[in-house]
């Protein structure tokens, strides 16, 4: 499929007739469509979007005539309407048809009419065009266009293991023909039910078409309610996204101190207390024995003083005993002792004597108490058991002071309520409007889950009739050969269809790795990719073989690996369909742009729009991106009129001098 041209006629912000040539050539399959914020560039990938699938269309968020009524031009008539006209080639059975398609609308009175026009080959087809919405079907079906047109902020969320696996999941069924293989094995059960119902009685044949039509009812009712929810899921996404930008401006307002201002001011209460319980305790030592350790050389001279006295005392005690031993001693001595050995032991005894007496006569005496020596003893062991209590209490009051200095500066740092009191409404408001999306999606997603049920149970119930009615009414050998010969290529189908899984699904891993790796910068963060061909999942994991977690990914990373599974499958599916990428640059470093423009843009297939703003693919990235451009073109909103115009070229060329 490739995209020719697109006109635009009083849709959305373009006012008049806006139209651009969208042709490619080989080698240089880009289309570079620049527009500030605001000018429109989403609208023209919408209108890409409106024109083929109508009220379908993935853009739209509300009430489908709301919208048709809210995009014509403010500027315009609304009784004369809005009209967007999209050509387009695709090649059927070898066979290159060329289509034009007119969706347009005008308000009559308080009616809203729509128009949708088919023209193929110069020649109008009137069943085309009442049938279009089936038709598009087989040319780009709706599931598979939401992975070429897309904008390139959102993809990110591709990232997220189950989106991915429903983005896989589908892409490989419809786009890569599985669902074709699928679709033959429903077609074989039909011709089955077929012959099951040939010979059925007329009531029989009335319950059984009754229970189609509650099965088709279902089946229609669960595609109603899956578009319903994909719409309530993107406003939940839009509300979570506001959500955290509140939560970060409550933040850095100091939100979140003042919620803990409470638990704040009771752990500085607490922290004070501790402080002054410890001072506390450091007065009480302070008023004991404790000052005496300034005295280190009063109380050693003290215990010199008290040392004395106890000799002194001791020595007047002995002195006394002494001159009776002595005397008696003397008394002792035989008569045969020489007397000049008496009197030698004689002097001897009475110098002993006078040195004791010399010893008990004190200069100063302080008339210490007999124990001085084991009061001061005593003293000594408590002076040490107070000092090392001492050392402990200032170690603990230091780390105590600390802790309460820290405990200001957090109570310091609380905002005002007065200052704080719009953020927190604003965070209110935001919670509650996301609890309010999030209850809706719940129950829109436990009434689908309903719903699939009764499906289901009808469907059994449905299988259960055939299979009865089926034992007594096959009679003749043709019916029981088409049955058996339908079953066994049911069974063979499913055995293909498998292996064609299988084969899609390792050709896609390879594809989505190179590709990866081919626009990161950090070449070997991603060792290894793989695809789960029951569930879909995708499975990353490093050089080590251990697996990794999506989440750890950068939001630029994470929206490479989206673009890498957009440009897998396109790969896989042999680029030919055309990529229309709104915001292609928004979250991205400059090495990651350099390489999108240089390895993925180039190369992402046949035709590829860029729609995007002049600080994405600006003056340098442009150089690079030109050997590979189509047109170039800029959307220029005039402030004034609030209307948007389309001039051929792009920023830093020649086309739009008066843009930059």
């Amino acid at each position: 499929m490739l995209l020719h041209n697109i006109s635009l006629h009083d849709f959305g912000a373009y006012r008049g007739k806006q139209s651009l040539d969208l042709s490619v050539k080989p080698g240089r399959p880009i289309i570079l469509i620049g527009g500030l914020n605001g000018c429109g560039k989403t609208t023209l990938l919408d209108a890409i979007q409106l024109v083929l699938y109508g009220r379908r269309a993935r853009c739209i968020n509300r009430p489908y005539e709301s919208y048709l009524r809210e995009s014509i031009n403010r500027k315009a008539n609304s009784a004369e309407g809005a009209e967007i006209a999209l050509e387009f080639s695709v090649v059927v059975d070898d066979q290159e048809r060329h289509y034009r398609v007119t969706r347009s609308w005008h308000t009559s009175g308080k009616q809203l009419k729509e128009f949708l026009n088919v023209i193929v080959d110069g020649q109008f087809d009137r069943i085309l065009s009442d049938g279009w919405a089936d038709h598009v079907e087989d040319i780009l079906p709706l599931e598979v266009a939401s992975l070429f047109f897309f904008d390139g902020e959102k993809i990110e969320s591709l990232a997220d293991p189950e989106r991915a696996a429903n983005v896989i999941e589908s892409a490989v069924h419809s786009l890569l023909g599985v669902s074709t293989v699928e679709q033959l094995r429903t077609d074989l059960v039909a011709l089955v039910r077929r012959q099951r119902l040939s010979n059925e009685d007329q009531a029989v044949l009335d319950q059984i078409r009754a229970q189609e039509a509650e099965h088709e009812s279902a089946r229609q009712e669960i595609a109603d309610r899956t578009q319903t929810l994909s719409s309530v899921r993107s406003r939940c996404d839009r509300l979570q996204v506001k959500l955290d930008k509140v939560e970060k401006e409550f933040e850095r307002a100091g939100g979140k101190l003042f919620e803990r201002q409470k638990e704040l001011e009771s752990n500085h209460k607490t922290i004070s207390e501790l402080l002054a319980a410890q001072r506390a305790s450091l007065r009480s030592l302070a008023a004991g024995p404790l000052p005496l350790l300034m005295l280190p050389q009063q109380l050693a001279r003290l215990r010199e003083q008290a040392r004395r006295e106890k000799d002194a005392d001791d020595a007047t005690r002995v002195v006394g005993v002494l001159e009776d031993r002595d005397a008696w001693l003397l008394d002792q001595l035989s008569a045969s002792v020489p007397a000049a050995a008496r009197t030698a032991l004689k002097k001897k005894l009475a110098a002993d004597r006078e040195r004791r007496e010399s010893a008990a006569e004190l200069k100063q005496s302080l008339d210490l108490p007999l124990d001085a020596l084991e009061q001061l003893s005593a003293l000594d062991e408590a002076l040490s058991r107070d000092a090392s209590r001492a050392r402990e209490l200032l170690k603990e009051s230091a780390e105590t002071s600390d802790r309460l200095d820290d405990a200001d500066r957090l109570l310091a740092g609380v905002p005002d309520k007065k200052l704080i009191k719009d953020l927190i409404e604003k965070r209110n408001e935001a919670i509650d409007e996301l609890a309010v999306a999030n209850d809706e999606l719940r129950r829109g997603e436990q009434q689908l889950e309903e719903v699939k049920s009764r499906r289901d149970r009808i469907g059994a119930d449905l299988e259960r009739a055939q299979q009865k009615r089926v034992k007594t009414l096959i009679e003749i050998e043709e019916l029981e050969r088409v049955v058996t010969f339908a079953g066994k290529a049911r069974d063979t189908l499913e055995r293909f269809g498998e292996a064609l899984l299988r084969r899609h699904i390792s050709r896609l891993e390879v594809a989505v790795l190179q590709s990866f790796k081919a626009l990161m910068r950090k070449s070997g963060l991603i060792h290894d990719l793989r695809i789960d061909t029951v569930k879909s999942n995708l499975i990353l994991a490093d050089s080590e073989g251990e697996p990794i977690d999506p989440g750890r990914l950068s939001a630029g990373e994470r929206q490479l690996l989206a673009i890498s599974l957009l440009w897998g499958l396109a790969k896989v599916a042999g680029n030919r369909l055309p990529s229309v990428i709104d915001t292609p640059l928004g979250r991205l470093d400059s090495r990651h742009r350099q390489h999108l423009v240089d390895r993925y843009f180039p190369n992402a297939g046949r035709q590829v729009l860029l729609l995007s703003t002049d600080e994405e693919i600006d003056e340098n990235l442009l150089s690079r991106l030109k050997p590979s451009l189509a047109h170039t073109y800029t959307l220029v909103h005039d402030d004034t009129s609030f209307t948007t115009t389309v001039e051929t070229g792009y920023w830093w060329t020649a086309g739009a001098p008066h843009v930059a």
